[in-house]
């Protein structure tokens, strides 16, 4: 066989591999957790600022406990660059929900992926193929229909916060990916005690009650801690873009929830963009 064509072979080869196949399961897994979020979030009456920190050191906490072994603390470039663009995207998010309604915050959020496939070829070596490009139109074509009645131009701050929410996600992914053969474990600890950090100010006006304080347990184990590393962990072994594009099914779950939960049904174009996002991520998920 040509050298040529045993380049042209290789990619296939690499995406057969049941690590591979494990990875993808693990970042859709990840997505169902990450959904739970807006439910959880409504559960606790408190600042939503001191519930981002709070969540977060929670997380720290779990992460720590569970991983101890393999806390690496080394400094290096890529650790604290995925430590500043994790705490950036869970606290900036949190702070675009206060500043403008829901949907913007999400769908302005999830510009991430746009920033992993400019930045990949450059920062990782991973250039974005066709495919790449292709699913991530779709998806976003989705994700207009799904929140287009909810949509606003009002809340510009509230906007802007929420696009730097989603570069600092996009820049958590492209980190997280360079730091796979380090302890990506280590650079989350980090990120959430610096999120707390960030939050700690806003806890003393008030405390939750006991069931405020069950949500912020969910929230720190449940919807952050074990997803966030699972999505570490399944970013060894996939590609940047493809780590960013399967967990985007989120926005989808999280008004379903509320749905099966509160019984408020999404209108019949909502319906629509999820069936486009869904059946997007599926096809490239099975793929």
């Amino acid at each position: 066989m040509s050298a040529e064509i045993e380049a042209a072979v290789e990619p296939a080869r690499v995406e057969a591999d049941p690590a591979h196949r494990r990875a993808v399961l693990m970042l859709l897994a990840t997505a169902i957790l990450w959904s739970l979020g807006g439910l959880l979030i409504k559960w606790v009456d408190w600042n939503p600022a001191a519930i981002a920190g709070m969540r977060s050191l929670i997380g720290a906490a779990v992460i720590a406990l569970i991983f101890h072994r393999e806390l690496r603390f080394t400094g290096s470039f890529e650790q604290i660059g995925a430590a500043v663009a994790y705490a950036g995207t869970v606290v900036l998010f949190v702070v675009a929900n206060k500043l403008t309604t829901a949907a913007n915050a999400i769908l302005l959020q999830y510009t991430a992926p746009v920033y992993v496939a400019l930045f990949s070829p450059w920062f990782l070596g991973e250039r974005a193929r066709r495919n790449d490009w292709l699913s991530l139109a779709v998806i976003l074509l989705g994700m207009l229909l799904f929140f287009g009645d909810r949509l606003s131009l009002e809340g510009y701050l509230g906007n802007g916060v929420a696009l730097a929410s989603g570069f600092c996600f996009g820049w958590l992914t492209l980190f997280l990916r360079r730091h796979r053969e380090e302890s990506a474990i280590s650079a989350l600890v980090l990120g959430n005690l610096l999120a707390g950090l960030i939050g700690l100010p806003f806890m003393f006006q008030s405390m939750p009650d006991a069931t405020g304080w069950v949500g912020l347990l969910l929230l720190g184990v449940v919807q952050l801690g074990l997803p966030y590393v699972m999505y570490a962990l399944a970013l060894r072994h996939v590609r940047a873009v493809e780590g960013i594009l399967l967990p985007m099914i989120e926005p989808v779950l999280n008004p379903l929830w509320v749905f099966l939960l509160l019984g408020e049904a999404p209108g019949p174009l909502a319906l629509l963009g999820g069936a486009v996002i869904l059946g997007a991520v599926v096809f490239r998920a099975l793929r």
